[in-house]
């Protein structure tokens, strides 16, 4: 009888040291999935939330950003300034432009086809000459909470000079880097 005492607790021990490797691998993967869960959570938000990655489209930026390269934006950017390269939405549509002017700054052309903000001539990088087009009255006021908004390619490019000052909220992020698409 003893020697069946021992063989029925050795078949128990058995069963029961069974039942808690599967309870430990159940707990293991049911851990695990809830690590993965969480780190693509984290991940989804700050591609989302903090981060905007889309495709330049056109030329309005051209040379410094040409048609179908990729822009990573960093979307919690509250304060805009001169030369600030941002994403913007405008009757639904996505644009790429640069900051030329914040609020209170004043806004005149030159004949000669060079901008001048706050009376001082602009020297930017821009290899196009620079000319007001139909639409707002010069010189414009640029409105508080509000940025005046230019293409690099100025000939070519639709912004502020066509539909005025872009409201800061309309703003969907700066960009911090510019990936080339044929170096993908």
């Amino acid at each position: 009888m003893n020697i069946l005492k021992k063989e029925n607790s050795s078949t128990l021990e058995k069963i029961i040291l069974r039942r808690q490797q599967k309870a430990a691998l159940k707990y293991g993967y049911l851990s695990l999935t809830a690590r993965i869960v969480l780190i693509a959570l984290a991940f989804w938000l700050i591609l989302t939330q903090v981060f905007l990655i889309t495709q330049a489209k056109g030329n309005s930026m051209f040379p410094s950003v040409k048609d179908g390269d990729l822009l990573i934006c960093f979307r919690l950017e509250q304060g805009y300034v001169k030369d600030d390269i941002v994403i913007y939405e405008l009757d639904g549509e996505q644009r790429t432009g640069r900051v030329v002017a914040v609020g209170s700054d004043v806004i005149t052309f030159t004949e000669s086809g060079a901008m001048m903000v706050n009376g001082t001539v602009q020297t930017q990088d821009v290899v196009y000459a620079t000319y007001p087009k139909e639409g707002i009255e010069y010189p414009f006021t640029v409105p508080d909470g509000c940025v005046f908004i230019m293409g690099d390619f100025r000939t070519q490019s639709v912004d502020s000079r066509d539909f005025g000052a872009v409201p800061t909220d309309s703003i969907e992020g700066k960009v911090i880097t510019v990936l080339r698409r044929r170096m993908l």
